[in-house]
């Protein structure tokens, strides 16, 4: 049956997916004259007419499990031109004659590989939403399968939160220039179209590839923001929306890495005024003040000389850094810093508590983003760039002295993350963007599902988000923890949200739900997952969205 309708509903979604690509305008081209157009419209035309060859995804992976490479432009003005791999992956419907249609999904980033993706989604939707679609995923243009982009980059220049000192300042800036340079010299003539408008362009390709009138979405952190610029882009053909731990458009990106700082502030209050109310059984402090002065001295004990922590020494700016994503878990950043303390004082302390301050929960996870199919070693730090840099170059101020003047002033106004946040970054070096930032701005319906404490696009985000999308409704988990809320088991969170995907029916008003200790518990246990599920890759890092 879906054979004998794929030729006219093809008819349709070749024109209705060219002409918004073609009339978009960008910053070095001027929207196409007619003929132009005609032109771009018939090289895009032998895209649609794709036919993808549909194939086991891995020997070891599920049958029903399969995976398939379309060509897609480098450069949508130019059609013709470049094509590169766009790998794709799904799972079908499993009751067709329930079927609504294809559910895509990202997982965040950018950088993030979502081929692997509908096996999440498997594991975690109930088999009702399975009956509904067809579970589609894809890594993104110049990530993991999908002609993956590489700056050469050694491990120690991935390293990019790099704290504000007066005397490292000149060598921070030179390694920013030199990964932007590296970047330029490698991939110059890709990187300036792995954008998440690119991106938007290759998700409609492929719904018209896959014969569909619109598509569904469940999209997660970096991937808020890809869901809500294909609402900008492609408005008509967005069907049942999730946006889930959002990203405010008009902070991508270098606003959106300076939330870190800003979000972590009243998490640490939060947290000094939760420790101090069990002082009897932590020991940090009988007053928020005195678990504030508790905090701040092993800082500055650790900044005289590091302490050794797990055989490792771990310095007052490991410290800092690592209690910004601990304090969105009052309990859990309790108990970091009560190992600390005994570390501090020379005594045994507990390793996997102490793990928040070295990193080593998410120890591999770049590394992991390397698979079978040899993708580059640094290829979750080069897509990275090319979108944080690409996507919105006139966010980043070209003189590095405006750096080191926000660092300071930053670790001044939020003094655990501020100067992590605002210090110098490669995107001070990038090219001009190809094409403006899209602004979003529009009526589509979408749920924007947040949890309250969210170390990675903290509340005010999700926020703006739901604000800016006016047809959007949202869902506030009051005292939620973690990054990515559905599903986590709370019946409130996911029955709304399960509840849409079902039936297309947004929330008649904004639910706010509470959180549980289970449901918070998930959430936790999301935020240390060292892999995607049902995938050998990672599902994010702690240094990315």
């Amino acid at each position: 049956m879906r054979r004998r309708r794929l030729a006219p509903l093809l008819a349709v979604s070749v024109t209705a997916t060219l002409a918004p690509v073609l009339a978009t305008s960008t910053a070095t081209a001027a929207t196409p004259s007619t003929a132009s157009s005609s032109a771009a419209t018939g090289a895009l035309d032998q895209y649609v007419k794709q036919k993808p060859r549909w194939k086991r995804c891995e020997a070891d992976a599920p049958a029903e499990f399969e995976c398939a490479t379309i060509k897609v432009p480098l450069d949508y003005r130019v059609p013709g031109g470049k094509r590169i791999d766009l790998a794709i992956s799904r799972i079908r419907s499993t009751a067709p004659d329930k079927r609504h249609g294809v559910l895509f999904s990202n997982p965040g980033g950018p950088g993030g590989q979502g081929l692997y993706m509908p096996l999440g989604m498997r594991e975690s939707l109930p088999e009702s939403a399975q009956q509904k679609y067809d579970l589609i995923g894809f890594d993104p243009r110049g990530v993991g399968r999908s002609s993956p982009v590489s700056c050469d980059l050694e491990p120690e220049e991935e390293n990019w939160l790099r704290p504000y000192k007066k005397e490292l300042f000149d060598k921070d800036v030179a390694w920013a220039r030199e990964v932007a340079d590296k970047c330029r010299e490698k991939a110059g003539d890709t990187l300036p179209h792995i954008t998440t408008r690119n991106t938007a362009r290759d998700m409609d390709l492929l719904r018209a590839i896959l014969g569909e009138k619109k598509i569904s979405y469940v999209g997660y952190s970096y991937g808020t923001y890809l869901g809500a610029v294909y609402t900008q882009l492609f408005p008509g053909r967005a069907d049942r929306f999730v946006l889930d731990s959002a990203v405010d458009p008009a902070r991508a990106w270098r606003g959106m890495i300076q939330w870190w700082a800003e979000g972590a502030e009243p998490a640490f209050d939060r947290w000094t005024e939760w420790a101090a109310a069990r002082s009897e059984k932590y020991g940090l402090g009988d007053t928020p003040k005195e678990v504030d002065r508790t905090f701040w001295d092993l800082v500055a004990q650790a900044d005289e000389e590091p302490i050794e922590v797990d055989g490792q020494p771990t310095t007052g700016d490991d410290i800092r850094s690592g209690m910004r994503g601990a304090v969105f878990s009052p309990e859990y950043a309790t108990e970091a810093v009560v190992e600390l303390k005994k570390a501090a004082a020379g005594r045994p302390a507990s390793a996997k508590k102490l793990a928040a301050f070295t990193g080593s929960e998410q120890a591999g996870t770049a590394g992991a983003a390397a698979d079978a199919a040899e993708v580059p070693s640094d290829n979750m730090t080069a897509s990275f760039w090319a979108v944080v840099c690409g996507d919105n170059s006139a966010a980043w101020s070209r003189d590095p002295e405006s750096y080191r003047q926000d660092a300071i002033e930053d670790k001044g106004r939020y003094p655990l993350f501020g100067d992590f946040a605002s210090s110098i970054k490669p995107c001070a070096f990038w090219d001009k963007s190809v094409e403006p930032a899209t602004r979003v701005n529009n009526k589509v319906g979408s749920l924007v599902v947040q949890n309250e404490w969210d170390s990675q696009t903290p509340l005010p985000s999700g926020q703006a988000l739901h604000a800016t999308l006016k047809g959007s409704k949202m869902v506030t988990v009051l005292g939620g923890e973690g990054h990515g809320v559905y599903p986590n088991g709370n019946a409130c969170t996911d029955g709304t949200v399960t509840g849409y995907l079902l039936n297309g029916k947004l929330p008649a008003k904004d639910v706010t739900c509470e959180a549980t200790a289970d449901s918070n518990a998930e959430g936790r246990k999301n935020q240390k997952r060292d892999v995607l599920p049902g995938s050998p890759l990672p599902e994010r890092a702690p240094d990315r969205f």
